[in-house]
């Protein structure tokens, strides 16, 4: 992995801090650079002298004075450097080190972007995880979008992912489903059932019940109860099979389906109780199990096992994330609805009762989603008069609008889906103004390969001298530094910025300056290497929030 020019900056600004004995070796400095909006004032500029007003006890300029003293401007390819104002050190690049990262990007190609800021950390990342009864709709949708995006980040930043799918297969929901499921059975051979009050009614059930009769005939008809556990796998399988489908459409995949019967099945939710007990966290009262969750911050003890002897939500939980642990992730995060908001206290609490820190855990939350049509909230389905599928959100705008709108909000905040905007073919429109810059890229390409010229990769681009592609230069090699950002902030929306930033940059490039020029070949296929560059980088960062890159638009 190549150092950046902006990377190597930094780490020269820390050494010459680290030289005025400001800092030590082991001392987290965090150098802010930012990209200069005037040009006249340098290419980057830091506060860094500011930072360290209240360790040396000295005024910003003084300090900014004596770092530039112990500074070395070869070594970071600055050609001059100012202080202005209270202490702002502003720096100027030598040209050449940025069109030095033209060729390094070429090379790397897809590994562009790759960071190590992760080291390797063990994470595993929990999303999606619907009940499997029914369709995934809006919220799995953004959870799903926003989990998988955020898993490819941690993985292009250097981190050890886990994608996982919590199936909620035990509890009550599940007996409900096959209570459906039969009644649907016997509807479909035209038979007399009612429907339980609690019970599914979606359209799939209708299909599973009938996909049951073209398997078994009338062969289960007043035999439920010896037929049950049959039914139930077959009603689970056909849900999960479904769900799978849709994720699948959906560009999602999970590394490893965790079964909460299957905690139950091999004694893991017994024994988690087992395990506060022995650390003197359970009590009983009223003829129930009780976790002493006040003990860590929660605000009352929560019940881990009723007086009827079931078992609550929370039970098999614990016993999951032990799991987790065991097999030896350093981080555990979770993607969690907005009704769930409420949960994170008590299940922190038994990470800490079990001896493992609160942070193993974190947990984000994923806000409301409202469609707007025509100015106006969209609210039902079409197919069902319920809640809108994520199927039927993709049949109307697209798997890439709907992945790209999801992720470039931050899950935290409440947010209205534009179907009209979605749709429409403008710069209006976020994603079509991403993918179409990726498509002028390859349109520039192809034009010129048809008219004989090349992309150079050389070490000096000596003919790129434009304002604007010093622009698009500086935020391509910003790309790896941001997706160490997004992944170590959890923040996949900054991708997002990171390619709007980019494609306007590109478009303003665009309008002001000519790539193709046929009476000089040399400095035509010098803009094309940088051309090539950004189409590289534009792709590799549409990936990372599994959106399309297309040639053509």
């Amino acid at each position: 992995m190549i150092q950046t020019l902006k990377e190597n900056l930094k780490a020269e600004i820390k050494q010459a801090v680290l030289t005025c004995g400001y800092i030590t070796e082991s001392d987290d400095l965090n150098v802010i650079l930012e990209n200069s909006k005037d040009v006249s004032h340098g290419d980057y500029s830091t506060n860094i002298a500011m930072q360290l007003t209240k360790i040396a006890k000295k005024n910003p300029r003084m300090i900014a004075e004596e770092i530039l003293n112990n500074f070395n401007a070869e070594s970071a390819n600055v050609e001059k450097i100012e202080i202005a104002g209270p202490g702002f050190i502003n720096f100027f690049m030598k040209k050449s080190a940025f069109t030095q990262s033209i060729k390094n990007i070429i090379e790397l190609g897809h590994e562009f972007g790759t960071s190590k800021s992760g080291n390797g950390l063990k994470y595993n990342v929990e999303y999606v995880s619907a009940n499997p009864t029914g369709d995934l709709h809006l919220g799995h949708a953004r959870g799903a979008a926003l989990g998988d995006s955020l898993c490819r980040i941690l993985t292009k930043a250097g981190y050890d992912v886990t994608r996982e799918y919590y199936v909620n297969d035990a509890g009550n929901q599940i007996h409900n489903l096959v209570i459906s499921a039969y009644a649907r059975y016997l509807q479909a051979l035209g038979l007399e059932a009612e429907m339980p009050e609690d019970g599914y009614h979606g359209p799939d059930i209708i299909a599973l019940g009938q996909s049951m009769v073209e398997q078994y005939g009338d062969k289960l008809v007043n035999k439920l109860d010896e037929n049950y556990k049959l039914i139930r796998e077959m009603s689970l399988e056909y849900e999960l099979n479904k769900i799978r489908k849709d994720l699948d459409m959906f560009g999602v995949e999970f590394d490893m389906y965790t079964s909460e019967q299957e905690l139950y099945d091999n004694n893991l939710v017994q024994e988690s109780i087992k395990l506060l007990e022995e650390k003197g966290f359970i009590y009983e009262e009223d003829g129930a199990v009780w976790f002493r969750s006040t003990d860590f911050g929660d605000d009352k003890d929560r019940v881990l096992k009723k007086s009827d002897g079931s078992y609550t939500y929370l039970t098999p939980d614990i016993a999951n994330h032990i799991e987790k642990l065991k097999r030896g992730n350093d981080k555990l995060v979770d993607i969690w609805g907005a009704d769930h908001h409420g949960y994170i206290a008590r299940v922190k609490a038994s990470m800490q009762a079990l001896g493992y820190e609160a942070d193993k855990l974190e947990v984000d939350i994923i806000q409301m989603v409202r469609l707007i049509k025509d100015g106006e909230e969209f609210k039902m389905s079409k197919r069902t008069g319920k809640a809108v599928t994520i199927r039927e959100l993709v049949d109307e705008v697209g798997v890439d609008a709907v992945r790209y709108f999801f992720v470039m909000r931050s899950g935290e905040t409440q947010m209205d889906f534009d179907l009209d905007l979605a749709t429409k073919k403008s710069n209006e429109n976020p994603v079509y103004y991403a993918q179409y810059a990726h498509a002028r890229t390859c349109s520039i390409l192809r034009q010129a390969e048809e008219k004989g010229f090349n992309v150079e990769l050389k070490d000096q681009y000596n003919h790129i001298t434009h304002e604007k592609e010093f622009e698009v230069i500086k935020l391509m090699g910003d790309f790896p530094i941001v997706v160490g950002d997004a992944a170590n902030k959890r923040r996949p929306h900054l991708i997002c910025n990171y390619i709007n930033d980019l494609a306007t940059a590109f478009h303003s490039l665009y309008n002001a300056e000519k790539v193709i020029n046929e009476e000089n070949v040399e400095k035509t296929n010098e803009k094309l290497a940088l051309i090539k560059a950004l189409e590289i980088t534009i792709k590799n960062a549409l990936e990372l929030i599994g959106v399309s890159a297309p040639e053509r638009m």
